[in-house]
């Protein structure tokens, strides 16, 4: 009976591999593999082995490994692999069988790891928010004007992108509610429900949102940089925190410039809806303002800047974080930037509904 076959870069070896058997074995292989070496030996169809057997086993891999490094033996028995283990005069590693985990486990496992990824997040939020704080009365541990340095980057230059979106969203807004309002002769309202909305929702959301794919990516993609090379490490040889010397006076920035940002968006928002009103709906430039400015209070603009601090806070925090994640190269920096903003896009509106919820 024959007990070797050879097909598809796998030698299968079957009956008994003994001392009897054995060199009849060695003829056998040598003529089966004259021109060629397999990748995989397969001994599952084995009955039985002892030290000769192991020794042929042992030539034979190591001839197969000569040819493709990566030849193993397979379908080993844990009766068998105890005899390998006695007999071998050296470490054959056994085939690795990699089974693919069905879709509950999937799920299981994705589920685990964004609790493990939500937890390492409030850590690193708490440390931030510890650090912020008592950066307020303390500016040890940072550098001098970094605050106001980060301001101009994070703020002043998103400016004419945030005023540009503003101007075009409240210009849409408009022409779209003009266009209803006049069917009814309510021309008057559009003040009401364009001071309204981008005070209390459209303000607010877009500035962030329109911050965190701009200054949110910055954040994540500097720290990510610093992580990878090597910075990060850097400054903690030196015993400086790194939380404290590159979130906070980022922290501290985007706290100030982010409510500054919304008002300007609200301003150039409220501007383009003007500019409909009177021109398309023939409200005059006192009652539009007269009505923009009654319909709100002093408890829409508390709301409103509250959300905003707060979706500032979102941003650095979560943007540090996936920075601070970082395991890699390059294309490790560019993935954690990509998932900084769609992570903070995400949270900031969901807060965004939340707050709407809470004070509706």
């Amino acid at each position: 009976m024959e007990q070797l076959n050879y097909q598809d870069k796998t030698l299968f070896v079957s009956g008994e591999l003994s001392f009897q058997t054995v060199p009849d074995l060695y003829e056998q292989t040598e003529h089966l593999l004259k021109d060629e070496q397999p990748q995989r030996i397969d001994i599952s169809a084995v009955s039985r082995l002892d030290s000769a057997g192991v020794a042929f086993l042992e030539t034979v891999l190591a001839k197969a490994k000569a040819s493709d490094s990566s030849a193993v033996l397979a379908g080993a028995s844990e009766e068998q692999r105890k005899v390998l283990r006695t007999f071998s005069s050296q470490n054959i590693p056994p085939e690795v069988i990699t089974v693919k985990a069905g879709y509950f486990e999937q799920v299981a496992d994705s589920v685990l790891k964004g609790c493990k990824g939500f937890f390492n997040y409030l850590v690193m939020a708490a440390d931030i928010f510890y650090w912020a704080l008592k950066g307020l009365f303390s500016r040890s541990g940072q550098k001098k004007g970094a605050t106001v340095q980060q301001a101009y980057i994070l703020g002043a230059q998103a400016l004419p992108v945030v005023g540009l979106l503003s101007l075009i969203l409240g210009f849409i807004l408009s022409l779209q509610s003009a266009n209803q309002l006049k069917n009814f002769g309510a021309n008057v309202f559009l003040a009401d429900g364009l001071a309204f909305s981008f005070v209390r929702e459209l303000g607010p959301m877009i500035t962030a949102i329109i911050v965190a794919g701009r200054s949110g990516s910055a954040i994540a993609s500097e720290i990510a940089s610093m992580k990878v090379s090597e910075e990060i490490d850097a400054l903690k040889m030196m015993a400086i925190n790194p939380i404290r010397y590159v979130v906070v006076p980022k922290f501290h920035a985007m706290s100030y410039v982010l409510p500054v940002l919304v008002m300007f968006s609200i301003i150039i928002g409220m501007l383009s809806g003007m500019l409909i009103a009177v021109t398309y709906l023939d409200v005059s430039l006192q009652n539009f303002c007269t009505r923009a400015i009654n319909i709100l209070s002093m408890k829409d603009f508390v709301i409103s800047f509250s959300k905003t601090v707060f979706f500032a806070w979102l941003i650095v925090s979560i943007s540090s974080y996936y920075g601070f994640s970082v395991e890699g190269g390059a294309e490790d920096v560019g993935h954690a930037t990509t998932q900084s903003v769609v992570s903070s896009i995400i949270a900031i509106i969901f807060f965004d509904a939340v707050f709407s919820l809470i004070y509706l």
